[in-house]
């Protein structure tokens, strides 16, 4: 048996399946079934198209309260000389909706008339008069629905093919059908296994991974339109991950097998789809997601394809995107999904693996009219990078990475509109602004930021890559706070500086403090263990100033060049015992059940484009800042004064 990963791009793999799939009658849509038009029609996809049985309307109707008349008998009415028509002869009351008596051909609005009693007066029943009085004539046909204004009977409503929507079944409905023939949806049996899951929602210990890829990957294929069935999870052991398979390939019309399928000594993947069919692909030539495997399953008289989904949560989701939905549309007789796609400039520079297509995650915003994509985590394992996705944009095959400004072209997860309303903030991290950002998408505004410390916001303001930046630096020389940092890397460049917040900064230790760590001289001591920020960050360019004032060598902490991107990342590395300490906040401590040694207090600042200061865009955010309910919500956290929040500390050019 051949369980080692031979990479092949991706159009090949593909292909390999394609032709699969065809030989056993599978490269279609897989079966048609009738259903009632109601409700559990929306979302399905048509088998065949809709023709009108009837037409709608399937009568001449009356578009208004009113009158119905010959319009030819209005042809002299004047507000001089009125006209007056006798009811039930030359005029009969209908109603919106009802049908025109046959020997009309238009209708006067109940308001554009004058009910006449046997006197020639005014009527007290407006709707069974005498006679009306009218004082303009009308062209034939007005205010009314002539039969076939909507659907002609025979006319095609609806294409083979398409999805329902909720106006198509009104549609439907409306052309005299009540029930629909729909392809039927596939069946797709999604097997987790692995000796170290545990299910959503149980307690973990060190070693246990939650398995939540079945859960994506179910619901993938529900919004795809197909039916998921999810299976527990299966032991490591391929005698066993054989018979779930077998199971499963009983009922189902596509497996998708998680986790197992990597190189490694637990390679089961690939044995079980060798034993139990054909493997057509072992490794596919893009990243993340390579180890995929492609195959089919023997189940009584059929072949059932199965795809070996890799077990990293981005990889297992974009598994998904390239290889089921495109199965599923087939199988539905639908187009395959074709996002939105646009050109944006990369915000920094991206290293890419040259055999490999790498689908890159990204950020995407307008700043002064140019759309950015900011590149987001690269990790295979971190979920939230697709969370925060706004699209992937996919570097081909020998990219090997591209500058800072290269143009992309990114397939969007959200809509243009939603880009249109985003504020891109670079530079500092500081757990404000997640909260601002929840307070913002309560104002149809999306905060979307990234970390790459205070002096990296800077230069992305210079470089019209951001609308504004969180900043603390602080100037050794002078004691105040980024505005001497914005005059020597912003030159030139109009910008408003916002307060936020005062913060303290200190030691993140863990909560009994086993190595009695009480401030920075301890930092030196070789039993303890340091987690830095990275270089330009505002808490870099604090410790090094305080370092400086105690004439302590950077040299001789352990770990100083050891660098995490925000306050959370270096907690995370004390409460998982790889750091004793390190400098950040105390917001961070807290969430994280860690120990904080406040030990000094600092300015965080906005610094805002002066061209986005005033426009439409950012005045929900500078609204917000000094709403009294925002201010109290950070106030609650620890370590933050909110005195300043809101104020303009200074304007610079």
């Amino acid at each position: 048996m051949s369980v080692y990963l031979r990479d092949i791009p991706l159009p090949e793999a593909l292909a390999r399946l394609d032709a699969a799939l065809q030989e056993v009658g599978l490269g279609g849509v897989l079966g048609v079934e009738e259903i009632a038009l109601g409700e559990a029609a929306l979302g399905r996809v048509l088998a065949e198209a809709v023709w009108a049985k009837i037409s709608s309307p399937h009568y001449h109707a009356s578009a208004m309260d009113g009158f119905a008349v010959r319009a030819e008998e209005t042809a002299e009415a004047t507000t001089a000389a009125p006209a007056v028509l006798a009811y039930g002869k030359q005029a009969g009351y209908v109603d919106t909706g009802d049908p025109l008596p046959v020997w009309a051909n238009a209708v006067i609005p109940i308001e554009n008339i004058e009910a006449l009693d046997e006197s020639g007066g005014l009527s007290a029943i407006p709707r069974q008069p005498q006679a009306i009085r009218i004082r303009a004539a009308v062209t034939p046909w007005s205010h009314v629905r002539p039969m076939g204004e909507d659907i002609v009977a025979t006319q095609l409503v609806l294409p083979a093919g398409h999805t329902l929507r909720p106006v198509d079944l009104g549609a439907i409905a409306a052309c005299g059908h009540g029930w629909v023939r729909v392809a039927r949806q596939p069946r797709v049996a999604v097997i987790p296994t692995g000796d170290e899951l545990v299910p959503v929602g149980q307690p973990v210990r060190a070693g246990d991974i939650i398995e939540y890829n079945s859960l994506v990957l179910a619901t993938q294929v529900q919004t795809w339109g197909g039916q998921a069935q999810r299976f527990p999870i299966t032991e490591d052991d391929p005698q066993v991950i054989c018979k779930v398979v077998e199971q499963a390939a009983a009922q189902a019309d596509l497996i998708l097998l998680n986790a197992g399928s990597s190189a490694g000594s637990e390679d089961y993947s690939a044995g079980v789809v060798e034993t139990l069919g054909t493997l057509l692909v072992h490794g596919v030539a893009i990243r993340p997601g390579h180890p995929v495997i492609l195959g089919m399953i023997r189940s009584g008289g059929r072949l059932v394809p199965i795809i070996g989904v890799p077990g990293y949560p981005v990889s297992a989701a974009l598994t998904g995107e390239i290889f089921v939905e495109r199965l599923l549309a087939r199988w539905l007789g639908r187009p395959a999904a074709a996002p939105h796609e646009i050109t944006a400039q990369l915000t920094r520079k991206v290293n890419s693996p040259a055999g490999d297509d790498d689908y890159l995650r990204v950020t995407v915003g307008k700043v002064n009219g140019k759309m950015l994509a900011a590149p987001l985590s690269r990790g295979a394992g971190v979920i939230t990078s697709l969370v925060r996705a706004d699209g992937i944009a996919i570097l081909p095959r020998g990219t090997q990475g591209l500058p800072a400004g290269a143009e992309i072209s990114v397939r969007l997860y959200r809509s243009p509109a939603e880009i249109e309303e985003t504020i891109f903030a670079i530079g500092s991290h500081d757990m404000t602004l997640d909260l601002l950002g929840q307070f913002l998408a309560l104002r149809g505004r999306r905060l979307v930021s990234a970390n790459v410390g205070s002096l990296g916001g800077l230069i992305a303001l210079q470089r019209g890559e951001a609308h504004l930046a969180g900043s603390h630096l602080l100037d050794a020389a002078s004691g105040e706070y980024n505005l001497s940092y914005i005059r020597e890397y912003l030159p030139g460049v109009p910008v408003k500086v916002v307060a936020l917040v005062g913060r303290q900064q200190g030691l993140i230790v863990l909560g009994d403090n086993p190595k009695k760590i009480h401030g920075l001289e301890d930092l030196a001591r070789p039993e303890v263990a340091f987690i830095n920020r990275q270089r330009g960050a505002g808490t870099r360019v604090l410790l090094d100033y305080q370092l400086g004032l105690k004439g302590i060598a950077p040299e001789s902490i352990r770990g100083y060049n050891q660098e995490e991107y925000t306050h959370l990342a270096v907690a995370a590395a004390v409460a998982s015992g790889r750091a004793d300490c390190g400098m950040g906040i105390a917001a961070a401590a807290q969430a994280l059940g860690l120990a904080f040694l406040p030990l000094f207090q600092e300015q965080y600042d906005l610094v805002v484009l002066a061209s986005e200061y005033e426009g439409s865009l950012l005045a929900p955010l500078l609204e917000t800042l000094v709403q009294p309910a925002f201010q109290q919500a950070v106030a609650a956290l620890p370590g933050y004064d909110v005195s300043r929040m809101g104020h303009l500390v200074a304007e610079l050019e």
